[in-house]
């Protein structure tokens, strides 16, 4: 059996800021605060945090991992380049799981068992992002954008597990379908970086490259470009 890599994992793509040092198959040490902002100034700190409490140095890890996103625009930036600029420098392997896989994985194998899992995270409008996963956390389908409206419409029939910082706006809109099936993890909520740890563990980091870990947004970022400035009317 392959040894468990040791790894350090970071996300700042939600609505929290959190950083957790996965070692010998299980969380050695752990740091997270729910915020809607401040990521930026909390993420390196709470780096240096879990190292210092785990005791090992960079030199002592196999690999990073980050979340990808999706989140906010902000957050999605800064755990990348946190996480690119440390993989640089350290010349360690880069793993990016997305915010979808690290919040279905929220709900336990009990609670998973004969439901599909939804995951469903705040747009900061009235869409969620949305994906679907089967109970060994393998996506259906491709990610999407969705408005509360139509979610109903856009699911298969069949008890459904809910998680993300978005579960219960989801069940709700389901509810208001008419739709009863569908339940929220006890741990629904943002991504964590315990569970980003634990199923990036599950990855090569020999086969992770920093290139390869790109942001998933699934939609344009909510910012106006300056204007060019118009000519001054002669007097």
């Amino acid at each position: 059996m392959a040894r468990s890599p040791t790894l350090l994992a970071m996300d700042a793509a939600g609505a929290a800021c959190s950083v957790a040092l996965w070692a010998e198959g299980r969380v050695a040490a752990r740091r997270f605060a729910a915020m809607a902002r401040g990521q930026s100034e909390r993420l390196v700190p709470m780096i240096g945090e879990v190292m210092a409490e785990w005791g090992g140095g960079f030199a002592d890890l196999d690999a990073l991992a980050v979340t990808t996103g999706p989140g906010g625009f902000t957050g999605v930036r800064i755990g990348l380049a946190t996480a690119r600029g440390l993989a640089l420098a350290r010349r360690l392997p880069l793993i990016g799981v997305t915010s979808f896989e690290v919040s279905a994985a929220a709900a336990t194998a009990a609670e998973r068992s004969g439901r599909l899992g939804l995951a469903a995270i705040d747009s900061k409008r009235s869409e969620v992002f949305m994906q679907l996963f089967d109970g060994n956390l393998s996506p259906l389908g491709p990610a999407r954008e969705i408005a509360l409206a139509a979610l109903d419409a856009a699911l298969p029939r069949g008890p459904l597990m809910v998680t993300g910082d978005a579960a219960e706006r989801a069940i709700a809109a389901l509810a208001d379908a008419g739709r009863a099936d569908a339940v929220a993890a006890v741990a629904a909520g943002p991504a964590d970086a315990a569970l980003l740890a634990e199923r990036a563990a599950l990855r090569d980091p020999a086969a992770a490259g920093v290139a390869a870990v790109q942001p998933v947004y699934l939609r344009a970022p909510d910012v106006t470009l300056p204007q060019p400035a118009r000519p001054a009317r002669p007097r």
